[in-house]
């Protein structure tokens, strides 16, 4: 008979040389943004608890330990091949991957004990920890620092790059700060989960099965529940709270074609810390959890313990959360949802907040409603909410501020009891003001030293939001001309012929040579926003080394924003000089391009930004 071990393992007897494989009909790695950032959050506050400064890693033994869940590993000879558990261990490699390249290039002498865990080396039979043929070319470029283009990729290697940009984004190494070792050691030492293993496919899958649908245990939503229901005596009240709830879940985690059975769990954090947390954590090492780190992490106990705050308790109060505040929040989430992946007129600014994975305005959003909203209300509170992020984050990105999801973290905090349940007028009144506090503007942030839209340059930050900046600004010259609202074609993807960014000076310094001193010159003024535009993959590719005379008719064909820098898309356009003559905006077309004309360029790109992220937006939600 086939033997079934369940052991636990802590992250460094997962994998300390060994490797995991999959079935070619296992699903794709499919973690999505707020699943690495929630991870990395947990991971970071739990370490935080613990740690006290001068720490060094051998104290790490006293401390508090993370339990991950668990992985079912069927083995095969000497293979072991994943039924559950590829999303974690892809992620927790990927997690590795970025520490270990952090460490490296400070000198940390961690470096080696990490790379053992993602690379193998077994009598010169090298291979990484997570075999995957598909997956190897792109875990060997992240590993070794090499760009890795996952264009035309199948969807678990476009995903993968997307969550390691997301975990540098995330910089827990800045966040660490001096504390980054001693972390490392307690994540590869006491952050563990149970292995089930077994040498029966048989047995893996019906382990797997067993756990997934009978005998699983009660989640914090079913505890949530259970607890709700408690006070109410009366059984139709009982019985219609239940369905109600009922329903309510499976609305929100059989959303879209892609289910989540986790994102009832999801919802209800963002719903209690939009409209109830009242405390944030101390930001200072070995502080307690308050409120808004105690929903993401034990929401069920947390509605317990404060449900005087809530004002429930008896069966009128429960019933009422249970059958009409839930059922509302839950429904405004799913419209978030929608606007986030569908771009719905109306709501726009929800998914360019989307396009820049800000995953916070899930949240946020929910701040300002309240359940006596009627419809075109909830429409406009979550269209001023993101319109606010919207310019708050490119705000900051174009300063080279972080805003992922812990840089942020008190910042929003902040930003939902200050709104919660606002109306809409007062709601535009403090957001506008909180803009005309801001220090991060277009043209700088001064207290940061930084220059603003004129010194953003392309580099491995600020690509993401270079592209969102001209896909934003591409968008509204072509509206403005006369033309159907481009962006959603612009920032898809999965087109057989994406938009890249192009260059408008070729990539020739020699070329070059007698106007910029050094190839470093040359680079900052190529790399610069004013001098790129978005173009389709096939043009990019076909024109990208060539002068700018040779370009220029080519860029005539394409949205207004590129041929605005020819004199065709002067001739016969009534549509775009009304446009630009209402706007007051100096488009100028060149016979050449140098530095005056890219100076020129800035100055423009400045103008269109700040009309583009004007405060003004907000007004616009005013009945």
């Amino acid at each position: 008979m086939s033997s079934i071990s369940p052991h636990y393992r802590t992250i460094t007897q997962l994998l300390q040389s060994r490797s995991y494989s999959i079935d070619d009909y296992q699903r794709e790695y499919k973690w999505e943004t707020a699943h690495i950032q929630e991870l990395l959050s947990d991971l970071q506050n739990k370490f935080e608890t613990s740690y006290r400064e001068g720490d060094g890693p051998k104290q790490t033994a006293t401390y508090a330990d993370y339990f991950l869940g668990s992985i079912i590993v069927a083995r095969r000879g000497t293979k072991s091949y994943l039924v559950d558990g590829q999303q974690r261990v892809t992620s927790l490699t990927l997690l590795l991957i970025y520490l270990y390249r952090t460490v490296k290039e400070r000198g940390h002498s961690v470096t080696s004990t990490i790379e053992s865990l993602i690379f193998s080396d077994n009598l010169g039979d090298q291979s990484f920890n997570l075999d995957i043929p598909d997956r190897t070319p792109v875990i060997k470029a992240l590993f070794n620092g090499e760009d890795f283009n996952p264009d035309g990729k199948d969807e678990s290697t476009v995903t993968i790059v997307a969550r390691y940009r997301d975990i540098e984004e995330y910089d827990l190494a800045d966040e660490l700060g001096d504390a980054l070792p001693v972390f490392i050691y307690w994540l590869l030492n006491n952050v563990g989960l149970i292995e089930i293993t077994t040498d029966s496919d048989t047995h893996a899958y019906s382990i797997f099965e067993a756990m997934n649908d009978r005998g699983k245990p009660l989640s914090p939503v079913d505890m949530l529940k259970a607890y709700l229901l408690t006070p109410i005596d009366d059984e139709a009240a009982r019985a219609e709270a239940n369905r109600s709830w009922k329903r309510t879940v499976v609305d929100l985690t059989s959303w879209s074609s892609d289910p989540d059975g986790d994102r009832d769990a999801i919802v209800i954090k963002a719903w209690l810390r939009a409209q109830y947390a009242m405390t944030i954590r101390d930001r200072r090492a070995g502080a307690s959890d308050k409120d808004w780190e105690l929903i993401g992490t034990t929401f069920h106990r947390w509605v317990r313990d404060n449900a005087s705050h809530l004002g429930i308790g008896d069966s009128t109060s429960n019933l009422r959360l249970m059958t009409e505040e839930f059922d509302f929040y839950a429904r405004a989430y799913k419209s978030i949802l929608e606007a986030a992946s569908t771009y719905t007129p109306g709501l726009e600014s929800v998914f360019y907040n989307s396009h820049n994975e800000f995953t916070w305005q899930y949240t946020v959003l929910l701040a300002p409603l309240a359940p006596t909203d009627d419809a075109e209300t909830v429409r406009r509170k979550i269209e001023a909410t993101a319109a606010y992020l919207d310019i708050w984050v490119m705000r900051r990105t174009i300063n080279y501020v972080r805003v992922g999801y812990s840089a942020v973290n008190y910042a929003m905090w902040l930003l939902c009891k200050d709104i919660r349940r606002k109306p809409i007028d007062e709601l535009v009144g403090i957001l506008q003001e909180k803009l005309s506090q801001d220090d991060a503007t277009f043209e700088g942030s001064p207290s940061r030293g930084r220059s603003g839209i004129g010194d953003l340059r392309l580099n491995q930050f600020s690509r993401r939001y270079i592209y969102h900046l001209l896909a934003r600004v591409t968008a509204y010259v072509d509206v403005g001309a006369g033309r159907a609202d481009p962006f959603p074609t612009l920032v898809d993807r999965t087109r057989k012929n994406p938009f890249d960014i192009e260059h408008i000076w070729a990539n020739k310094f020699s070329r070059y040579a007698d106007i910029f001193d050094s190839a470093a010159e040359f680079d900052a003024w190529r790399d610069n926003a004013s001098g790129l535009l978005l173009l389709p993959a096939d043009v990019n590719r076909s024109y990208q080394d060539k002068e700018f005379e040779a370009k220029a008719p080519h860029y005539a064909k394409q949205n207004f924003y590129a041929a605005s820098l020819t004199s065709a898309a002067y001739d016969h356009q009534p549509q775009f000089a009304k446009f630009t003559a209402e706007q007051g905006l100096d488009f100028t077309p060149f016979d050449h391009f140098g530095k005056d004309e890219q100076e020129k360029r800035s100055d423009l790109l400045l103008e269109i930004a700040n009309k583009i992220w004007s405060p003004d937006r907000l007004k616009e939600q005013l009945p």
